[in-house]
């Protein structure tokens, strides 16, 4: 089974994509988890990538379907992939990969959010320095005891959330309507439970 997830950011698509990873058991191919870790792993790349986050811009294109490339060629079976592609030329990039491999996607997944509660769930993010752990100060209260220790991270600060979601909006349409003939659309705005059940209803009944 070969899956694409679609969805703004704090849409929650990289949870679902988790747990359709773990259901079908399918490489998670997470281009948020795949920056963040060029990040971490710091040199040219990791900076340059790192402040395009903090100013919520998108990476270029031609840096990401790298990465995906790279993911792809390491997936010797099913995948469901998040948070790619963003902008119409990623989309025309990944539908070459998969074909030159006689790919092609059984489903494209959009996971739909109101904007105000995509801004709600986006600012009310904290991290746990030292175990990493993410709470959500509405959705998932930390313990009182460590909320002095807790972080936000640049790039859910209300101002750059905002920004993220009209760039979003400007780029990932195309997007949606590249894909159109493929969409399963989720209403989002409930429990993950209850999104991953519709996702699962939806998957069935094609």
């Amino acid at each position: 089974m070969h899956l694409m997830l679609l969805g703004a950011p704090a849409s929650g698509k990289g949870t679902q994509a988790a747990r359709l990873a773990d259901h079908f058991d399918l490489e998670h191919i997470s281009t948020g988890a795949m920056l963040r870790q060029a990040v971490a792993d710091g040199g040219e790349l990791g900076s340059l990538v790192g402040q395009l986050l903090k100013d919520g811009q998108l990476v270029p294109d031609h840096l990401v379907v790298e990465l995906v490339l790279d993911a792809l060629e390491q997936s010797g079976h099913g995948f469901v992939v998040d948070g790619f592609p963003r902008t119409l030329r990623q989309a025309e990039g990944f539908d070459v990969m998969l074909a030159q491999r006689a790919l092609a996607l059984d489903a494209v997944i959009l996971i739909e959010v109101a904007h105000s509660v995509l801004v709600s769930r986006s600012t009310g993010r904290r991290i746990d320095p030292d175990t990493g752990h993410v709470y959500h100060l509405q959705f998932a209260p930390p313990p009182a005891e460590i909320v002095p220790r807790l972080e936000q991270r640049d790039d859910d600060s209300e101002a750059v959330v905002v920004e993220r979601l009209a760039i979003y909006q400007r780029q990932t349409a195309a997007v949606i309507d590249h894909y159109r003939e493929r969409l399963v659309a989720i209403d989002g705005s409930g429990t993950p439970a209850q999104v991953f059940t519709q996702i699962l209803d939806r998957l069935n009944r094609q």
